[in-house]
């Protein structure tokens, strides 16, 4: 079964025929909501929003463990996340989707494994390519059967939040090497893959980078939200081709 994980602009999949809801309680507490179960072109899916319902959880206070968890306790093979992020490359302008390939992590602070506990024995996951390249294949070929433009790959910068970045952040950003920057990435990203999951990302460019063109001296707040709105539909179209094509 596909699961996907909403961020920002995505609080609920207009094109979900729900089935049901269900709390899930998990040994990490509590998830960001009740896990929303429905079929998407006949084909189950289950869906949470990260940010709750109300988007009321901000990104360094969710409880990541209990998402992932929860999901993989209902037999979730594929998880899809959707995020919003601002483009500090130049082809990552408001609108654009892309589909990262990479990740460098700047946040802290947050509860980044499950395997922490003094009765687990340390245990190492390789994290070369943190996102699976089956599902991030998929996605890519779901969007050209849509006809929809995507970017097929870029780095993923974690920043903490909730506060944006300040332009000399980014530009460090820009020099490591990274093409977007969100704050839902991490450890998100990493718990999938402690948990044996294939996950990928749909990253959705809601405005420029602190510091870079039409954010050169602010980052305008009152467009990011028109801008999502607009590019969820293209998110939702291709989340239904990705499920008719690669269901279980």
């Amino acid at each position: 079964m596909i699961g996907i994980i909403g961020g920002s602009g995505l609080t609920r999949l207009s094109n979900l025929q729900i089935t049901r809801r269900e709390v899930v309680r998990t040994p990490y507490g509590e998830p960001s909501g009740a896990l929303t179960f429905g079929s998407m072109n006949g084909h189950e899916v289950v869906f949470i929003a990260r940010h709750g319902y109300g988007h009321t959880i901000p990104p360094h206070a969710v409880n990541y463990r209990a998402n992932v968890w929860a999901m993989h306790a209902q037999r979730v093979s594929r998880l899809v996340s959707v995020a919003s992020v601002g483009g500090i490359r130049t082809d990552f302008l408001p609108g654009a989707l892309a589909v990262p390939d990479q990740i460098i992590d700047y946040t802290y602070g947050r509860m980044h494994s499950f395997f922490d506990s003094p009765e687990q024995p340390v245990t190492h996951i390789d994290f070369t390519q943190p996102y699976c390249e089956e599902l991030r294949q998929a996605l890519i070929d779901a969007a050209k059967l849509e006809g929809i433009p995507v970017i097929a790959e870029g780095v993923y910068a974690a920043a903490q939040g909730p506060r944006l970045e300040t332009a000399a952040e980014i530009n460090r950003m820009g020099r490591d090497g990274a093409d977007m920057v969100g704050m839902t990435g991490m450890p998100e990203a990493a718990l999938a893959r402690e948990m044996g999951l294939c996950y990928a990302s749909i990253a959705v460019v809601a405005n420029w980078a602190a510091g870079r063109a039409g954010s050169a001296e602010a980052v305008d707040l009152d467009v990011i939200r028109s801008v999502l709105d607009e590019a969820m539909h293209k998110v939702r179209a291709l989340l239904a081709t990705l499920v008719d094509n690669h269901a279980d």
